[in-house]
């Protein structure tokens, strides 16, 4: 699926780094490299360690719902990166310009028909399966704590696959965008993953 993807991710390829509330530190990632509730960042990720979903957990999930997360992912991402470019506007929920949770619950709305919660702060509390950094899959969201609150979700994107994900992320950088969470700097402020996708309620075909 991402390699139909490589030749819009040069597209996001396109200021400074920042966060969804503009909080992020200048990136010094190299030109040809690929873009990209309250505890410390650090005693999250142990919180959170022996909470991760089992495979066995997603499926039970999932609770026998007729959904296929490959699809909906394909679909939900697909359309993303269609918008890369759009501008970032505080509360955006539109094509007219997009913030992250924004971002996010446009494309779930429209291409899985899932209403998420309306803030980063409301989202990363879904009732979905926590996923570990090593098991994402494309279609999970991603929650970062970018605004100096170590520990306090500020921003979220999608992963992508191959260690990339899509957001909308501040004025400056351009809006829409792909980055790498191998970068240092979201690597860092990296809380936890959630897989949204195993509450969808039905099948949504992808579009052509």
């Amino acid at each position: 699926m991402l390699n139909r993807f490589a030749p819009l991710v040069p597209l996001a390829l396109v200021t400074l780094l920042f966060g969804c509330a503009a909080h992020s530190p200048v990136s010094e990632q190299a030109p040809q490299q690929q873009v990209k509730n309250s505890v410390t960042a650090q005693s999250s990720s142990v919180l959170f360690q022996e909470e991760l979903a089992t495979d066995k957990e997603l499926a039970d999930f999932a609770d026998g719902k007729s959904y296929q997360l490959p699809v909906l992912a394909d679909s939900i991402l697909e359309r993303g990166m269609s918008l890369i470019g759009t501008r970032y506007r505080f509360g955006g929920t539109s094509e007219a310009g997009f913030d992250c949770s924004g971002f996010i619950g446009y494309l779930f709305r429209e291409e899985a028909g899932m209403n998420l919660p309306r803030s980063t702060r409301e989202m990363i509390n879904v009732d979905a399966p926590l996923v570990a950094r090593s098991a994402l899959k494309p279609g999970d969201l991603l929650f970062f704590a970018t605004n100096g609150r170590r520990g306090r979700v500020s921003h979220a994107g999608i992963y992508l696959g191959d260690n990339q994900f899509i957001h909308s992320s501040s004025r400056k950088s351009g809006g829409v965008r792909v980055d790498s969470l191998g970068d240092s700097y979201w690597s860092k402020t990296f809380i936890e993953a959630k897989r949204a996708l195993a509450m969808a309620p039905t099948v949504v075909t992808a579009r052509k």
